[in-house]
């Protein structure tokens, strides 16, 4: 099929989808379905791919061309077109939606769908009528949960195929753990059903979170123990509470005004988001879980944060009355309200879900640094390829920066970075030869202008970025010598300035502002810090060398050269003076060397 047919043929599929809610899949010329969208006017929306001018993303135009048919599901609300498109991205997983790391390395507290339900750890989502509760990112807490129920419920641990048939006719004997006391032996007593149905709906609500209901209502059968004198079953009772308020001792507390709800944040980092889920109940954290989430597309960020919503509400089988996000997804859920805090506890409680976000998001640069060190090496200069409208990657980074104290001494710094990493060989220091007086901006003007001529001269390799310490002003002298060597259209530089770390282009006089987490800025002042450590050494050794050179000169009889000779040698007054006279005399002679002795003894 042409291309002219082939785009009247979607344009025909567009004008035949209706304006309802509902699920739509893009397939490629071998009938793949690539990417899966959810919508609240399928028409509209889908129109928007093919007529609308606001999507400059590289990928999305790919995405597009590879287009050759499509398909739709009507559904009757906006919440069951979210549901949906989850669903079917985890089916049929398109290569160009958003991929949700899953969890499959964390475990789960199963309550198993069976009579005489089990709970235990598994690392297998199975859904077949099974419980699941987590996953849980913390071995640690998930054991100190089992060890727990374990404590308050005997419930048996075998993987017997109990029912009503084989307990009448005693197919089954207690085994070690009913004499133990850790389990009341289903397998031969039928009647506990009852009493399994009530644990078991006590287990749910602890793993929920909702304690406080499960102690209320275990308090109320100790007292009613206790009045029909039942004193033993009172005592085990009370055993179970205490442990209880013990656990719920341990949680995190936010706040004992904040009742039922979860919060959920985002943090962007390239290609990649990172999401975190938290779920409090009675004004303690009782659940929290993290998402790496690979974008494909450039996606609207409500959208993710709608993906990553309706992933935890078919995890979890539920959403709180009440969620509270950073901005409003695009799509609503059934029975959740959303809040946008601006203050108080609310607010405290997103910022610290954004903190749980970005402390995953740093872990997982870790691991990746350590793992792949290539290709963590690789985002970071993509990243800052973007960050500052770059045209290739910085490969090759200059730092450059000026070094006086009240104009003595002044010098200068050219620190080198390959790869976003110092390439201390590549080091250079300058002094200053033309400007005289404390003049940063001809300094650099001087410097700048240096490096890159000989840089020219010798047919060097030169860098993809320069980077100035400083505002405007170092910037602008910086430029000005590289107009004058013809590199500024060759050559992108920039000046990061220390007060608010902010970065100015050439010709602008509007700073760029990077979060403050951001990796290219953490890349920036890492050279920026380099490059003054760096000059400031060489400025104070160079003022060391001077004073040192300036007090052996002012020795009677000694001159310049005989000044340098004994620095060369000794490098310190220190060693000059603790020097015997036949060590001095192999330096300067005997007679130079007399006086040098005479003048220390002279002046201890």
């Amino acid at each position: 099929m042409s291309e002219s047919k082939h785009s009247e043929y979607l344009k025909s599929l567009v004008n035949l989808l209706p304006n309802q809610p509902g699920v739509y899949q893009y397939l490629n010329e071998e009938g793949v379905v690539i990417y899966v969208g959810k919508a609240k006017d399928l028409k509209k929306r889908v129109a928007s791919y093919f007529t609308s001018r606001r999507f400059e993303s590289k990928k999305l135009l790919v995405l597009v061309k590879k287009i050759r048919d499509i398909k739709h599901i009507v559904v009757p609300t906006e919440s069951d077109a979210l549901l949906l498109e989850n669903n079917l991205i985890k089916k049929l997983q398109p290569r160009y939606n958003i991929n949700l790391k899953d969890d499959k390395t964390y475990p789960w507290i199963a309550i198993k769908n069976e009579f005489f339900p089990r709970v235990f750890s598994t690392r297998r989502y199975v859904k077949d009528g099974t419980k699941y509760f987590g996953p849980y990112t913390s071995v640690t807490l998930l054991r100190i949960l089992l060890d727990l129920i374990k404590q308050i419920y005997p419930l048996r641990t075998c993987n017997l195929l109990l029912d009503e048939v084989s307990i009448s006719k005693g197919k089954y004997k207690p085994c070690l753990e009913y004499h133990i006391g850790n389990c009341k032996a289903p397998c031969v007593n039928y009647s506990l059903i009852d009493y399994y149905d009530s644990s078991i709906k006590e287990i749910i609500e602890i793993l929920r979170g909702n304690l406080v209901e499960v102690v209320a209502l275990l308090k109320e059968s100790m007292l009613k123990a206790s009045e029909e004198y039942r004193f033993e079953d009172a005592q085990s009772l009370k055993q179970k509470i205490e442990l209880l308020q013990t656990y719920q001792s341990k949680s995190v507390i936010v706040s004992t005004s904040i009742s039922n709800l979860d919060v959920f944040s985002l943090v962007f980092d390239s290609n990649v988001a990172f999401a975190n889920f938290m779920r409090v109940n009675k004004g303690m954290i009782v659940q929290s879980h993290n998402f790496e989430i690979k974008l494909q597309i450039e996606e609207e960020q409500e959208s993710i944060l709608s993906f990553v919503i309706a992933e935890m509400y078919q995890r979890l089988g539920f959403i709180s009355r009440e969620v509270v996000v950073p901005f409003l997804p695009d799509q609503e859920l059934p029975n959740a309200t959303y809040t946008i805090p601006q203050r108080g506890d609310k607010l405290k409680l997103l910022e610290l879900s954004e903190k749980n976000a970005k402390m995953f998001r740093l872990e997982k640069m870790k691991q990746l640094e350590k793992v792949d060190p290539e290709r963590h090496t690789e985002r970071i200069l993509t990243t800052l390829k973007k960050d500052l409208y770059l045209d290739d990657l910085p490969v090759h980074i200059e730092c450059f920066d000026n070094s006086n104290i009240q104009g003595t001494n002044p010098v200068a710094a050219c620190v080198v970075f390959k790869n976003a990493k110092p390439s201390k060989k590549d080091y250079r220091h300058f002094n200053v030869k033309t400007v005289v007086g404390p003049d940063d901006f001809a300094s650099m003007r001087e410097i700048v202008f240096r490096r890159y001529k000989r840089l020219l001269d010798e047919g060097a390799g030169l860098p993809n970025l320069i980077v100035i310490d400083g505002g405007k002003g170092q910037l602008s002298a910086a430029v000005s010598s590289l107009k004058e060597l013809n590199l500024l259209d060759k050559i992108p530089v920039v000046g990061l300035a220390k007060r608010m770390e902010e970065i100015y282009f050439p010709n602008d006089s509007v700073p760029l502002y990077l979060d403050k987490n951001s990796e290219s800025l953490k890349v920036l002042m890492h050279i920026r810090d380099e490059a003054h450590r760096f000059g400031i050494t060489f400025h104070r050794n160079k003022r060391s060398d001077s004073f040192i050179k300036s007090e052996i000169k002012s020795i009677p009889g000694i001159g310049e050269k005989t000044a340098m000779d004994l620095y060369s040698k000794f490098k310190t007054v220190k060693k000059m003076r603790e020097a015997t006279i036949e060590e001095l005399s192999a330096v300067v002679g005997q007679r130079r060397a007399k006086i040098i002795t005479d003048y220390f003894i002279s002046t201890p």
